[in-house]
């Protein structure tokens, strides 16, 4: 049976500027999905733009433009972000897809019309930049919880999703998916901060404004951003559309991978949605921290603030790629600096997986004119060595099963780190002044290119470039899941091509 798998991030709000922040869940939803499909899964991952809401009319007007030429330049901006970070998503949707809004509409009108959807008047408070709604006991110091920005009372006619008619039968389906929600910290804010005090009906329509999906049975109202964000991961597939073969190939989701800000969006609102459509739940969400600096949120007005193309241009996109993945425990927050990142960079990636390939490749040029051959002359030492690489293959696996990105690529680089250890130990150089070690010596060099093969094969989810240079450079198209299963699949007598530089020590 084909193996599937569906993983998402959430639809970005649109902003003119883009920080290194913005990047973080792209890249790693990235390199899990190149993950999966290198372990021979047919992937679909979705990413996109959600357009509407008052906060991006407010914007246009103060732009002069209209909200759908503000938004296609953002759109723009942030697909050649997602080209130069490498992102191999497989839909960018917007929300103003008309395909999207024709969903929308049709959703809206099922619910209103089998009674979970009612008008009424809303009065309440009000976050505008995050299109929030909450309740006096919700706020933090009087201010919105999820921005710390002032919230202002608003009183208007609205429809509503009966939240709170679904709110046992939310209990009851986590109690029996335990891992719907990870960590299980977000699972118990989710259930002591918002489910036990009761859940309250959400609205759900706005006439305040009028930049949003238009419900089709009433004029004055549009429909509110998160019953028309959330259902982007359905409308995406071809829900309720003339063909929806991509719906009924890869849903329920396996993966939602969002920020911790937005959790209980996907964790309350999406589920019951799904429930009142009397479809399947996704498998998961992962709600993960953010990348911040010094502990504080990154912003232009901080001071903080870069465009992550630059570090693109000065580091390179596998260091940048690289950093993030490897420098943040996956759910918690992590600290992002430039010191910090030339520091992985130099030490990671220069001094050992660079370091490694240029030394193997240079000695095998020097002794044996680039040619590679296993002549099985074996010692103890070796033994250490290919063990370690042929645990790497379950190691990485079992750390990618729980989304542990950056373990999966320390266990990676761990092995590089061995066999820095292994070219100390066995002294090539002095191996290659006695003519009778020439069978050892090529011995050496070939367990040394077959673990940087082993190595770099799971490294092409993660650092796809850095991969195909190392392919390039040991002369190897065996880059497969499945050509790592035992150690030996280099091919004996391959000549290496010239060593070239994989990262640049950087002085700060």
């Amino acid at each position: 049976m084909e193996k599937k798998f569906y993983l998402t991030t959430p639809i970005y709000y649109p902003s003119a500027n883009f920080h290194i922040g913005h990047c973080y869940t792209t890249i790693i939803a990235d390199a899990i999905a190149r993950y999966k499909r290198l372990c021979g899964y047919d992937v679909f991952y979705l990413t996109g733009s959600d357009e509407h809401g008052q906060k991006i009319q407010k914007k246009a007007e103060e732009a002069g433009v209209t909200p759908q030429k503000y938004v296609d330049d953002i759109v723009s901006n942030a697909k050649d972000l997602w080209e130069r970070l490498n992102i191999s998503y497989d839909k960018f949707i917007r929300t103003t897809d008309s395909e999207h809004v024709i969903c929308v509409q049709k959703i809206f009108e099922k619910l209103y019309k089998q009674g979970d959807i009612y008008k009424d008047e809303y009065k309440g408070l009000y976050c505008t930049p995050c299109e929030s709604f909450w309740t006096e006991s919700q706020l933090v110091d009087g201010k919105c919880p999820d921005c710390g920005r002032d919230v202002s009372e608003v009183s208007e006619e609205a429809y509503f999703f009966k939240l709170s008619k679904y709110q046992d039968k939310l209990v009851k389906f986590y109690e029996d998916n335990p891992n719907f929600i990870k960590p299980d910290s977000r699972k118990n804010e989710m259930i002591n901060n918002f489910i036990k005090p009761g859940l309250e009906d959400l609205c759900v329509s706005r006439t305040s404004f009028d930049w949003g999906v238009p419900v089709t049975f009433d004029d004055n109202h549009v429909v509110y951003v998160w019953l028309d964000a959330l259902t982007n991961y359905i409308s995406a597939l071809g829900y309720l559309s003339a063909d929806d073969s991509l719906f009924k190939k890869y849903w329920p989701c396996d993966l939602h991978i969002v920020g911790k800000e937005i959790v209980r969006f996907h964790t309350i609102i999406w589920p019951i949605i799904l429930m009142a459509l009397d479809l399947p739940l996704p498998k998961q969400v992962f709600g993960h921290g953010w990348l911040v600096i010094d502990g504080g949120k990154i912003s232009k007005s901080l001071g903080n603030y870069k465009d992550p193309r630059e570090y693109i241009d000065t580091y390179g996109v596998d260091a940048v790629r690289y950093f993030v993945l490897r420098e943040v425990p996956f759910g918690n927050d992590g600290n992002f600096s430039e010191e910090a990142l030339i520091t992985r960079t130099n030490g990671d990636l220069a001094n050992i997986l660079g370091n490694l390939v240029n030394r193997t490749i240079g000695m095998a040029n020097k002794y044996f004119d680039g040619v590679i051959e296993n002549r099985n002359v074996k010692e103890e030492v070796d033994d250490k060595l290919i063990s370690e690489a042929l645990e790497l293959r379950n190691k990485v696996d079992n750390y990618m099963a729980n989304n542990e990105v950056s373990k999966a690529l320390e266990a990676i680089i761990d092995l590089f780190r061995s066999s820095n250890k292994y070219i100390d130990e066995t002294m090539p150089w002095v191996l290659a002044k006695d003519a009778s070690k020439k069978d050892r010596l090529a011995t050496v060099l070939y367990n040394l290119i077959e673990t940087i093969r082993i190595g770099s094969v799971l490294l092409q989810a993660f650092l796809p470039d850095t991969s195909a240079k190392i392919f390039h450079q040991i002369n190897t198209d065996l880059t497969s899941f499945d050509s790592i299963t035992e150690f030996g699949g280099y091919v004996s007598a391959t000549k290496v091509n010239e060593a070239e530089v994989l990262f640049k020590r950087i002085e700060n």
